[in-house]
């Protein structure tokens, strides 16, 4: 609105909200979003040690189980209500890595349970984890038809 010509109304308008404004605590919003981020990883960290010692697993296989107990745990706590407060203390610390995704999923089924289990729980708990499939799907497509043709040209 700057390159706009404002009426003296707008622009007292404008400075009225600016003062009013709530300054967010970046640096504090970075700091819990840093801790409880490196939390969920040390979790993650643990569970594949416990696949690796317990199961047998190796270090490259034991990634599976170890996404999967993850994505398990965060819909489960969606489900109680606790990884929604968890998201509403950390911000992106809870948000980016893959439990995030089972959050998202399930807050979507939860949100639209009223409309009945296929056309509101069904229908969309999928549109966010359809494109999230779509996109992992072909960015590996892509990167194995980029090797493959690497490979060959060898």
């Amino acid at each position: 609105m700057a390159s706009q010509k404002q009426t003296e109304q707008q622009r007292q308008y404008n400075e009225l909200e600016k003062k009013h404004e709530l300054k967010r605590p970046i640096l504090k919003n970075c700091i819990r979003a840093f801790l409880v981020g490196g939390f969920i990883c040390i979790v993650g960290q643990a569970l594949s040690y416990f696949y690796i010692y317990f199961f047998n697993f190796t270090e490259k296989t034991a990634g599976n189980p170890t996404v999967a107990t993850m994505v398990f745990l965060s819909m489960l706590l969606t489900g109680f209500g606790i990884y929604d407060r968890l998201g509403q203390f950390a911000g992106a610390g809870s948000a980016v890595p893959v439990t995030g995704f089972g959050n998202s999923v399930v807050s979507a089924a939860i949100e639209h349970r009223t409309e009945g289990y296929v056309l509101g729980v069904g229908a969309n708990m999928f549109k966010l984890a359809g494109t999230v499939i779509v996109y992992g799907v072909f960015s590996a497509f892509v990167v194995v038809l980029i090797r493959s043709i690497l490979l060959y040209w060898r």
